[in-house]
């Protein structure tokens, strides 16, 4: 007989395979981080697809301290899930919102580097940077965020990837950068700042390369990391072209249908 993690494993890995919505999984498995990221674990194990790179989820400071949590996590993001700026994606009533972010190419020889990645030796690591649009929402038939339990057991909540231009790294004040996602067609724009992103998308790419190390996950090739919204998950009030714009960076373009 499988167990309840299991069985709600095999449940949740076949909706994100067939983009399926499922019932709701069981509440032990999301109302404490430690147990979802278990049930988060054994899913991407069970994904074959090639691995893109990695998100971080729940960097909003505000957010953190509300569920009483100490800090973000992380979660694998798949090819898969991986758009060029400017695709469209298909929404249903399980998508939570669209965000805008800050994304970094990195080196394949950070998998190859000794000690913790610190704000000194990060650069090193880095070889692009982009505007990023993110889609989150669940593989289940439920509303809202209750804790970051409901994000991380279901493959943190993303759905697909949106990158624009990327350029060449250079030191930037990424900090503090203004941010806007906008539907013109509808009349939506929601205003941000990169300095939402747990303290800064610098800090928020520190945190995952450090948590991959800890974890000893080895991709051997080069990968993405996507730092979490600067405009926290702005609903999706209709359908048409979303353009998200970051200063000094460029844009980034989703067509939600």
């Amino acid at each position: 007989m499988k167990s309840l993690i299991e069985k709600t494993s095999d449940k949740l890995v076949n909706a994100f395979l067939k983009n399926k919505i499922i019932a709701p999984i069981p509440s032990k498995f999301t109302k404490k981080l430690h147990e979802a990221q278990k049930l988060r674990v054994l899913c991407e194990s069970k994904i074959k697809h090639p691995t893109i790179g990695f998100k971080a989820a729940g960097t909003g400071i505000p957010l953190i301290k509300k569920f009483g949590e100490k800090e973000p996590f992380y979660a694998t993001v798949y090819k898969k899930n991986f758009l060029k700026s400017g695709k469209s994606v298909k929404v249903n009533k399980a998508t939570l919102g669209i965000e805008l972010e800050v994304c970094y190419k990195i080196k394949r020889s950070f998998f190859s580097s000794k000690g913790l990645i610190t704000m000194k030796n990060l650069s090193k690591y880095i070889s692009q940077m982009a505007p990023c649009i993110e889609i989150v929402g669940y593989r289940q038939r439920k509303k809202g965020i209750t804790s970051f339990g409901d994000l991380c057991s279901d493959f943190g909540a993303n759905v697909k990837f949106l990158v624009g231009s990327a350029k060449k790294y250079k030191k930037i004040n990424i900090a503090n950068l203004k941010t806007n996602i906008s539907n013109r067609k509808i009349n939506q724009s929601v205003n941000g700042n990169t300095n939402t992103v747990y303290i800064s998308p610098l800090n928020s790419l520190k945190f995952v390369l450090n948590k991959v190390k800890k974890d000893k996950i080895n991709l051997n090739k080069d990968f993405w990391v996507f730092t979490g919204s600067s405009v926290g998950v702005v609903p999706i009030k209709g359908k048409g072209l979303y353009t998200g714009k970051v200063d000094k960076l460029g844009s980034v373009k989703a067509i939600i249908r």
